[in-house]
C-alpha cells in the first residue's frame, strides 16, 4: 500500500473495517471461540508481533481494524520502530504551493509522497530535516501577502508529517529566508547562517539569538554534526580560490572560542585538487565528505577529469579517497572531453553553478542536473561499487532537483 495513502487514512476505521468489526463483535458475543486468535493476544505479545514490522508496514496495518489502530497509535511503541531513511526533494522554486513532499527510499528503491495538507499555510518550502522533524519556510502572517511582496516576515515551521503535527518558531525577516542556510539541530534546534551573521534557536526559547560569524568569507555548504558546525571558507584572492575548513561548537557561537580552522601540515594540497568543493555528513557521526571536481592540474583554468569524493575522519583528522564518479556517468553531466566544456561541466557536477546540485548526507550523495531529466546520480558510502542511477524522479519538470536527508519516524515531535 503506498505510504501517501496510509498517511491520508484517518484514525477512524474505514466502513468495510467497521462492518467487519461489528460482525466480529457479534460472533464474539455469540461464540467466543470464533474470534480470531490475534484478538486474544495480550497487549505485550501483540506489540512484540507488530514491533517486528518495518515502519512502512506498521503504518499500513493501522487502518486494518480497531485493535491494530489502537496498538499502532501508542507513541512509545511507534518511537521504538526504526525510522524511514529517505531523500526528500525540494521544489525548484524557493516558495511554492507544496501540499506534499516527494521522497525516495533507497532501501527499497521506491518513491513516496508525504502529504503536508495538514499545514494551515498558503505556501511552504521544505529546506532541511532532523530525525522525525521537517523544517519548512512558511508565510505565517495573518494578512495575505500581495504579489511580489518580499518584505513580509516568514517563520520556520517544524512538523512531523507522519504524526501530522507542527509548531511555528518565532518569525524572521524575509532576508533570512531568502539568503540564509538552515541547519537542523537536535531536538528541534535550528541555525540560520548568512554571510555575516547567524541566528540560533534552542528548544524552550521564545526568541532567536543573533551571533556575528567572524569568518574570512561567506560559509560554503555548512553542516551540523555532533553539536558542532563545519564549513568551508574561501581565503584566497579574487583570481584564485583557496579553501579552508572551519568549525565552531553550536554552544560556542559568539563565545571566546568561536570559529577555528581545522588544518594539519600532513594534508598538503588536499583543498587545491578539488574545484568548487562542498561538504556533506558521512556515514556515522565522525566522518565528513568533501565533494568536488578533480583538477587535472593546479592551473587556474585546468579542466577536471571526474568528480572526487574525499572523506575526513574527525577522530584521526586523516583524509582518504571515498569515491570517484565513473567516466560513463560523468559524461552524462557533460564531462569527459577536452577543452572549455569539461571545465563548466565539472564545476556544475561539483556544485559550481545554478544548473547542477549536489546534496545528501548520512553517507549518501546525490547529483542532479537540468539536462539529466527524470533521474539522479547516487553514491553510497557503504555500498559495494557505490555508484548507481535513481530513475523515476516524480513531479518537478521545471528547474533542477534539490534535496536533503530525512529520517521519517516518531522519535521526535514538534
Amino acid at each position: 500500500m503506498p505510504l501517501d495513502h496510509v498517511l491520508r487514512v484517518s484514525d477512524a476505521p474505514p466502513p468495510a473495517a467497521a462492518e467487519a468489526e461489528e460482525e466480529e463483535e457479534e460472533e464474539e458475543s455469540g461464540s467466543p471461540s470464533a474470534s480470531p486468535p490475534i484478538l486474544l493476544l495480550p497487549p505485550d505479545a501483540l506489540h512484540n508481533v507488530l514491533g517486528r514490522l518495518p515502519l512502512r508496514q506498521a503504518l499500513a496495518c493501522r487502518p486494518v481494524c480497531r485493535l491494530f489502530r489502537d496498538a499502532l497509535s501508542c507513541p512509545p511503541f511507534l518511537a521504538a520502530l526504526p525510522p524511514l531513511r529517505l531523500l526528500a526533494l525540494r521544489h525548484p522554486r524557493a516558495a511554492s504551493h507544496v501540499p506534499s513532499l516527494h521522497a525516495f527510499d533507497p532501501a527499497f528503491g521506491r518513491w513516496l509522497r508525504l502529504p503536508l495538507s495538514f499545514l494551515p499555510f498558503p505556501s511552504s518550502s521544505p529546506v532541511t530535516a532532523s530525525p522525525s522533524l521537517l523544517y519548512l519556510w512558511a508565510d505565517t502572517s495573518p494578512a495575505p501577502s500581495t504579489a511580489g511582496d518580499t518584505k513580509n516576515p516568514r517563520s520556520l515551521v517544524l512538523c512531523n508529517p507522519l504524526a501530522r503535527s507542527y509548531r511555528v518558531l518565532p518569525p524572521l525577516g524575509s532576508a533570512w529566508s531568502r539568503h540564509g542556510t538552515v541547519l537542523a539541530g537536535p531536538g528541534g534546534a535550528a541555525l540560520v547562517l548568512t554571510e555575516l551573521a547567524a541566528l540560533a534557536y534552542f528548544p524552550g526559547e521564545d526568541r532567536w539569538l543573533k551571533f556575528s560569524l567572524n569568518l574570512p568569507s561567506k560559509p560554503r555548504s555548512p553542516i551540523l554534526m555532533g553539536g558542532a558546525v563545519y564549513t568551508l571558507c574561501d581565503v584566497g584572492t579574487p583570481w584564485r580560490s583557496q579553501w579552508k575548513l572551519f568549525s565552531c561548537g553550536l554552544r560556542d557561537l559568539g563565545g571566546p572560542r568561536g570559529w577555528a580552522p581545522i588544518e594539519r601540515h600532513e594534508w598538503g594540497d588536499v583543498f587545491d585538487i578539488l574545484k568548487r568543493p562542498r561538504l556533506l555528513p558521512g556515514a556515522g557521526s565522525g566522518r565528513i565528505l568533501m565533494i568536488g571536481g578533480l583538477r587535472s592540474s593546479f592551473a587556474i583554468d585546468a579542466p577536471c577529469s571526474t568528480v572526487l569524493i574525499l572523506r575526513l575522519d574527525l577522530a584521526t583528522l586523516e583524509w582518504d579517497e571515498a569515491g570517484r564518479m565513473p567516466p560513463e556517468m560523468y559524461r552524462c553531466f557533460g564531462g569527459g572531453g577536452v577543452g572549455p566544456g569539461p571545465v563548466a561541466a565539472t564545476a556544475a557536477a561539483a556544485g559550481g553553478n545554478n544548473k547542477v546540485k549536489v546534496f545528501g548526507g548520512d553517507g549518501r550523495v546525490w547529483f542532479s542536473w537540468k539536462r539529466v531529466r527524470g533521474k539522479l546520480a547516487m553514491w553510497e558510502e557503504e555500498a559495494i561499487g557505490g555508484w548507481r542511477w535513481v530513475d523515476g524522479v516524480p513531479g518537478y519538470n521545471e528547474g533542477v532537483y534539490r534535496g536533503f536527508v530525512f529520517h521519517a519516524g516518531f522519535t521526535a515531535m514538534p
